[in-house]
């Protein structure tokens, strides 16, 4: 049986990816498939930067604002969902294209998930009010000794994963990193053309401050107050990314709004360069470079045409 095919770009945040798949929509008939896994939740369309009405009308856009704030996604869900968007992408006769900037979800599609045994409920039962008694910051901590590898790879404000992280370690008396050293390539049949966009992180800094900005602008701090009024629960999985964390604190706390730009600032530049080193260990990537992105559909071109 042929596998399943799609195009992926990737690079870090505020690198232009959406513009890219919107570059290829104007010479293919495209499908844009979201592996952001902030970009997901429906009450934070402007503060995950998810593509605007306009942006949605050039092309079909898929897996974005669909998820409540009070759910949690799984790297095991997001390759089920994706795996159903390509096969439909391709059934009507477009080029699926993965846009986003999760590795984790990338990795569960393309190689497979760690085959983890099921964690105790009573384990899980005690991290969670561990979290809920003493906050992301000391948990990370924990997992900073405990599994160096992930916790480096986490916000400390990622509740949801660093939750996982934890009871994995002591539910399974392994580090998260180690399981996933051990998954099995080639369980998904995905395979992926991958289109890198290539920045150095002082190359990103101008744009990520002016998106910052430009959230405000849009509304961001109301965008944010509905939803907490909405799901009024610090804890709930949605509000892990960053901007949702850091205008809580305006909001609830009474930081300063300027405090909070510089915050949301700095936590979104270390995660750009996360994201840098992570997608830097991606292999057969395209790295093309922003004044190089007419290139992108001729690249697709050459690898499409090589399936059946």
């Amino acid at each position: 049986m042929t596998s399943l095919r799609a195009v992926c770009i990737l690079g870090p945040t505020g690198s232009g990816k959406t513009g890219a798949a919107l570059a290829l929509a104007g010479s293919l008939p495209v499908s844009v498939i979201n592996y952001d896994s902030r970009q997901v939740y429906a009450d934070f369309p402007i503060v995950t930067a998810q593509p605007n009405a306009a942006e949605r009308a050039v092309c079909p856009h898929e897996l974005y604002g669909f998820l409540p704030t009070a759910e949690a996604m799984t790297a095991a869900c997001f390759a089920e969902l994706a795996r159903a968007e390509i096969a439909k992408a391709r059934d009507q006769g477009r080029v699926p294209v993965l846009v986003g900037g999760t590795g984790l979800y990338l990795r569960a599609l393309e190689q497979g998930l760690a085959d983890i045994p099921p964690v105790p409920q009573e384990v899980r039962d005690w991290v969670l009010g561990r979290m809920e008694r003493e906050g992301s910051a000391v948990l990370h901590a924990d997992l900073a000794k405990a599994d160096p590898p992930t916790a480096k790879r986490l916000h400390p404000n990622d509740t949801q994963r660093i939750t996982r992280a934890l009871e994995v370690f002591l539910g399974t008396g392994r580090p998260l990193s180690a399981w996933f050293e051990d998954q099995k390539l080639g369980q998904t049949g995905v395979e992926l053309c991958k289109l890198g966009l290539s920045y150095t992180l002082r190359e990103l800094e101008p744009g990520l401050k002016k998106r910052i900005d430009a959230m405000l602008g849009l509304g961001a701090v109301d965008e944010m107050r509905r939803a907490w009024e909405a799901t009024p629960e610090r804890t709930a999985p949605g509000y892990s990314g960053i901007g949702c964390a850091e205008l809580l604190g305006h909001l609830l706390d009474g930081v300063d709004l300027a405090e909070t730009c510089g915050l949301w600032f700095r936590n979104t530049r270390a995660y750009a360069k996360r994201q840098l080193t992570w997608f830097a260990k991606e292999q057969q990537v395209h790295w093309v470079r922003p004044e190089g992105l007419g290139r992108l559909p001729e690249l697709v071109r050459a690898w499409d045409s090589g399936s059946d």
